[in-house]
């Protein structure tokens, strides 16, 4: 292993959640990484821990290879299309399967050693109850265009291991905690503000975004090459998360929870409204879809070999919130 002052990193995604959080870490750890971003990203928060920085875009295969400098010990492939949306699926489909493809073939032809990619517990599909790492994946035929393509993505990555480049899969569930730029952040705010019609009745499993991140640095090195790992953590309800946010921004704290029925309703009102307008509406029958199954999860295997480790909802709910105040966002 290279002393750490040698290790070099490309981050794709290093404007957004997990993004910023690994960039941030790996600087203090004293890597040499550099930052792809969009002509038209935000770089505020970015800049502030001053990485090298390089534009381009996945769907752009010509600009990604330019991008990447020589010699790139790691390629993190932090970045995504979370849409839940079927307006967006196109889009979608073009960032998370070709833009992977992409970084693939650009990896393997700069040499890259190793290639960390984010993938999501989404990428099991519908599945419910508990999962591990040997759960079959139904994300092929879901209708979730998100679990389908970061199932795809995670798939073209690992076929490059026959090719030579090593690649780990990380597969967080409900990433919470500081630097959240527009993830569970929002529905602080819609608590704050009494916009939340209601709460799902569905369980999550919610991971600190600090520890997903030593998980991507230690997978680097300790990864199981054409391995996945599952990033679970606490196995809550929705009604548990809204409740901790409650108590913080000082409004009552709920008791009852919405059924899928009256979501789906709302999602099929919203749908039909988004027929005339174009734009996206507050709920939609993906994240009803989504939301509907009960998941938890066994990290046992990331915990044993990339030393993960599992953090209460109530410490990255604060930590989070706290964030969130020293910006001036809440």
């Amino acid at each position: 292993m290279q002393p750490s002052h040698e290790r070099t990193a490309f981050v794709t995604g290093g404007t957004g959640f997990v993004g910023l959080n690994l960039v941030k870490e790996l600087m203090i750890r004293g890597w040499d990484v550099t930052a792809l971003h969009r002509p038209s990203s935000d770089l505020k928060l970015l800049k502030r821990f001053r990485p090298k920085l390089a534009v381009g875009a996945l769907t752009d295969p010509a600009a990604l290879a330019a991008a990447i400098p020589q010699g790139i010990d790691t390629i993190f492939h932090v970045a995504g299309n979370t849409s839940m949306w079927r307006g967006g699926d196109a889009q979608q489909t073009r960032d998370n399967v070709e833009g992977t493809r992409n970084i693939v073939e650009a990896a393997l032809a700069k040499g890259v050693r190793r290639l960390v990619v984010t993938s999501s517990i989404s990428a099991y599909g519908m599945v419910s109850g508990e999962i591990d790492e040997q759960t079959p994946s139904l994300a092929a035929n879901s209708q979730v265009n998100y679990q389908k393509t970061k199932w795809q993505a995670q798939e073209i990555a690992r076929a490059a291991v026959a090719k030579g480049l090593q690649v780990v899969i990380m597969q967080p569930g409900a990433i919470m905690g500081p630097y959240d730029v527009g993830t569970w952040s929002r529905l602080f705010l819609m608590v704050r503000d009494d916009k939340l019609p209601g709460v799902p009745a569905s369980m999550l499993t919610f991971t600190h975004v600090r520890e997903v991140v030593a998980a991507h640095i230690a997978a680097a090195d300790k990864g199981e090459n054409g391995g996945a790992y599952l990033l679970g953590g606490e196995n809550r309800s929705m009604l548990e998360l809204v409740s901790e946010i409650a108590v913080l921004v000082g409004k009552p704290v709920p008791t009852k929870v919405m059924s899928t029925a009256m979501l789906r309703i709302a999602a099929g009102a919203g749908g039909l409204a988004s027929r005339f307008t174009g734009k996206q509406p507050p709920i939609t029958p993906e994240m009803v879809e989504t939301i509907s199954k009960s998941v938890s999860t066994k990290s046992t295997k990331a915990q044993r070999e990339l030393g993960y480790r599992i953090v209460h909802l109530k410490e990255m709910v604060k930590d989070c919130y706290d964030w969130m105040v020293a910006e001036g966002r809440i």
